[in-house]
């Protein structure tokens, strides 16, 4: 009987006890291929050596010190370092280091809510954000994400947020639509939704570059993040970049954004920023907002214990130095095409695979109960959890979820293997991957 409050209170979770690059050994010596790491978290693999060896030093020079009061040598060179290669329009701007990606998020509304403050722009209190989304856990957080599912149970504690419909592909481009004419459309919704409320009250619109969990590594289409960034200049609306899941190199640049060609007010960053060698995340702020507040009170309304974590910001520094000097996105970029390639292959002639999608090593496989009707399979049937056990079973690990349809029906399972993967890793993932599904809708068709 285990005393931990795990995620499944009826299920015997095997010990993991040792690692082999981008290999999880269990107390069985089972090995399993981490292909998801974890949540899209451990880009290098589980055992990088340099790393480890900066951890180590770190620890042995500071381990904390209360940031209301010091700061530290990581902590300041790691947010140099991000604010650096940040995309261009930001200004110089600031960063600031958290505990998780729900922190930041928080931490992120915070920051924009005071933004309109120091500006004496107090009317502007609402949020909009996209459906369906995943923007964290906490309930500022949970109530700004739009996932039905995840909501349902907490719904009457999270506070009122807008949606609009995210920019997805498979269930809202029109037949007859060009690109153009599908991006326009579904980013005039934002320009809708801000009038609909007054644009003197809207505070923020928050959106993943390519959304994450909730829909499973969904690109926008060309122009549409051109055109958000217009309407929100236009209505002096922030705009909160959630890369939580899809910044840090995931998508094949070290920022999502970059490869829409604009930059956000505000970014949130977590997962591939410290590789899950330390819990960390990060917000991004340009520097139009933090001369609002250096002009207006010059404090920060929002504080945590753990900010700047020395040896949290040290990991997070050696992640990004490794990424960067061992020119991993180019091999993000290569086993990305190759993942999506042979994903492709394999998948596309079997029945019930309604959509392939994604960008750089973020791939998701959409399953339906009918391709023509594109109707998902019942949620009760559990089709991704389904591959995720038989996945694991043949020694391979997956991120299934289940609500993109609709918030509660709608089966994907989503890969992020680690940036350093290497050609045979990437041919493994496609052929277990494959495998798993056939089996598992073998079980429900």
């Amino acid at each position: 009987m285990s005393s931990v409050l795990h995620r499944s209170l009826n299920s015997t979770l095997p010990i993991i006890k040792s690692v082999d690059a981008n290999y999880l050994i269990d107390e069985h010596g089972k090995r399993y291929l981490d292909a998801c790491g974890g949540a899209a978290v451990s880009c290098l693999g589980h055992d990088n050596a340099k790393v480890r060896a900066a951890l180590k030093d770190q620890i042995d020079k500071l381990a904390f010190a209360h940031s209301g009061s010091f700061t530290n040598e990581p902590t300041e060179e790691l947010a140099e370092f991000l604010i650096n290669r940040a995309p261009s329009g930001l200004g110089a701007g600031r960063v600031m280091f958290l505990g998780s990606g729900s922190e930041a998020m928080e931490a992120a509304l915070k920051l924009a809510r005071q933004f309109h403050l120091e500006r004496k722009d107090t009317k502007r209190v609402n949020i909009i954000a996209r459906t369906p989304s995943y923007h964290g856990n906490t309930l500022g957080a949970l109530a700004t994400g739009g996932h039905a599912g995840r909501r349902a149970p907490f719904q009457p504690m999270l506070m009122q947020v807008h949606h609009i419909d995210a920019a997805y592909r498979y269930r809202m481009k029109l037949e007859d639509e060009s690109e153009d004419e599908y991006a326009l459309r579904m980013a005039n919704q934002l320009e809708k939704k801000i009038r609909d409320l007054g644009p003197e009250t809207v505070m923020a619109f928050v959106a993943e570059p390519v959304v994450g969990a909730s829909l499973g590594s969904q690109p926008a289409p060309i122009g549409y993040f051109k055109r958000i960034r217009d309407i929100c200049n236009n209505y002096g609306v922030l705009y909160i970049a959630d890369e939580v899941m899809c910044g840090m190199g995931r998508t094949g640049t070290l920022f999502a954004l970059e490869q829409e060609g604009i930059f956000a007010d505000i970014t949130t960053l977590a997962k591939g920023l410290g590789a899950g060698y330390q819990p960390i995340a990060a917000v991004m702020a340009s520097e139009s907002v933090v001369s609002a507040i250096k002009k207006g009170s010059g404090t920060l309304w929002n504080g945590h214990t753990y900010m700047s974590h020395s040896v949290a910001t040290a990991g997070a520094l050696a992640v990004q130095k490794v990424i960067e000097d061992e020119g991993l996105l180019e091999n993000v970029k290569m086993r990305g095409d190759q993942l999506a390639l042979a994903l492709k292959k394999q998948l596309d002639a079997k029945e019930n695979i309604g959509d392939i999608r994604g960008r750089g090593l973020f791939w998701t496989v959409e399953l339906v109960a009918d391709t023509l009707t594109k109707k998902p399979f019942s949620a009760h049937l559990k089709v991704a959890q389904r591959i995720q056990i038989i996945a694991k079973e043949l020694g391979l690990m997956c991120y299934p979820a289940q609500g993109c349809a609709d918030g509660e029906n709608g089966d994907h399972v989503l890969l992020a293997p680690a940036y350093n993967s290497t050609s045979t890793e990437i041919d493994l993932i496609a052929k277990i991957t494959t495998k798993a599904i056939s089996m598992a809708l073998s079980e429900v068709t």
